[in-house]
């Protein structure tokens, strides 16, 4: 997996506006996750069961499983039968433009890819197609902190960090 440090710069708070976050996840009843593992440690499979708890309809898009989370699974984006709100990607950043292309081709709403998951060209790619881009965020995160108990809690920051804010 190429690193964020790898990727050409760029201006990933473009990227980062809470307030199109929010748009996005409220707007959104349909994420289709590339990426999805059957594999229960794994970060995309928390992620695609708590989107599934908090109301969400979870495609999975991996294909090297047939079914997972109660949902088959999809060889591909392209052969997807419904419409897709939100495309939630847990792939190396060289993919992303390949699914930048086929989020565009299904006229998905949002391209919303996960923490190290940069990379311009697939913004770009995206952009261009009229769709909406959030890279280098977690979507399970970003709801839990604007609609879910952090919210609640009264976080609501631009960041969220285990590190005090004195500590050196």
């Amino acid at each position: 997996m190429t690193s964020a440090a790898d990727s050409p710069l760029i201006d990933l708070a473009r990227y980062q506006d809470p307030l199109t976050m929010q748009r996005v996840m409220f707007s959104a009843k349909t994420i289709a996750i590339v990426g999805l593992s059957g594999n229960e440690l794994r970060a995309s499979h928390f992620v695609g069961y708590y989107l599934k708890r908090h109301g969400y309809r979870v495609i999975p898009v991996n294909p090297r499983e047939t079914n997972i989370l109660g949902e088959k699974s999809f060889a591909s984006l392209a052969d997807v039968t419904v419409p897709i709100d939100i495309v939630n990607v847990f792939r190396a950043p060289d993919a992303l433009p390949d699914i930048a292309r086929d989020a565009v081709a299904i006229r998905a709403g949002t391209l919303w890819c996960q923490f190290g998951v940069i990379n311009a060209e697939g913004g770009r790619i995206a952009e261009a197609g009229g769709v909406t881009v959030i890279m280098d965020r977690c979507l399970k995160v970003e709801h839990a902190r604007f609609a879910g108990r952090m919210h609640w809690l009264g976080f609501n920051t631009n960041r969220i960090t285990s590190v005090r804010g004195g500590l050196q």
